[in-house]
């Protein structure tokens, strides 16, 4: 071998190596699928409380990670289609916001990791099988809808006392049949045991709530309590009760966490499957 040719040979070996190194250091890029029932607009606070915790342990959107976000635009029946759209885009990890999009995603997969954020009850809905040992590819947090509607009536006549009629929000689609069934139990019973003539409100589409205030109205109810409603923000100068959301939105008071800390109380779960992909 003659010196030019040495020369060359060499060339070539060190441009291997250095594009060889280069895929080495590489970093690798995390797919997260972002599912929500509802608008862009109402999860923003949330996404963000989980992408600065993801930005705290190094993962930066735009960088090292990617967000692929779809948003059902409060039509539950779309939840299957953009689930299999994001399980079709082969994400490392589905974070599922409430329990609508959380099975969704379970019927899409049963491989890919599902983080599910605020669920209502998981049992119940049959998305795990214990709260202790899930089992299967879902896991996530939950606030126990249920075992709350008593507690939060109660903390309500206390606040507004001497109200005799109450109406109540509820979505049809919100959770699974079992566990919005128990909530409704439960709040016929709180109602019953407090003396309060109860009126159920049933609220499918965003369209539909003037027309379920103005029944509220209608039977004369002088408190409004939502059950955990997806979308209810504002409606008559009535004392409500709702999800910490709503309160900006009109409401009197609530009880319960951030749905920015559920966000956040998820973010070490989908670091855990990111890194282990």
């Amino acid at each position: 071998m003659n010196r030019r040719e040495f020369i060359a040979l060499l060339g070539s070996t060190l441009v291997a190596l250095s594009r060889t190194v280069r895929a080495e250091q590489a970093p690798k890029v995390a797919r997260i699928g972002y599912l929500y029932p509802g608008s862009q607009a109402a999860i923003a606070g949330r996404t963000e409380a989980m992408l600065n915790g993801l930005r705290d342990l190094g993962y930066i959107e735009g960088r090292n990670l990617v967000v692929e976000r779809r948003y059902g635009e409060w039509k539950l029946e779309r939840l299957r289609d953009l689930a299999d759209e994001l399980v079709a885009l082969k994400v490392d990890v589905i974070v599922a916001a409430a329990t609508a999009a959380a099975r969704a995603a379970k019927q899409a997969t049963s491989t890919i990791p599902i983080v599910a954020v605020s669920m209502g009850d998981p049992v119940g809905d049959d998305l795990v099988a214990s709260l202790g040992s899930p089992g299967g590819n879902l896991t996530g947090n939950t606030f126990l809808g249920p075992e709350l509607v008593a507690k939060r009536l109660q903390l309500f006549r206390d606040a507004v006392p001497g109200f005799s009629r109450l109406a109540a929000l509820w979505h049809p689609g919100a959770y699974g049949e079992a566990t919005m069934a128990g909530i409704l139990k439960e709040t016929e019973s709180a109602a019953a045991r407090s003396g309060v003539q109860l009126q159920l409100v049933g609220v499918a589409e965003p369209h539909a709530l003037d027309n379920a205030f103005s029944a509220a109205v209608g039977e004369r109810a002088d408190a409004l309590i939502v059950l955990h409603h997806q979308y209810a923000g504002a409606g008559p100068a009535q004392p409500t009760l709702s999800g910490r959301a709503h309160v900006s939105g009109g409401g009197m008071m609530v009880t319960g966490g951030k749905s920015s800390q559920s966000s956040q109380g998820a973010r070490p779960l989908v670091e855990q499957w990111i890194a282990a992909c």
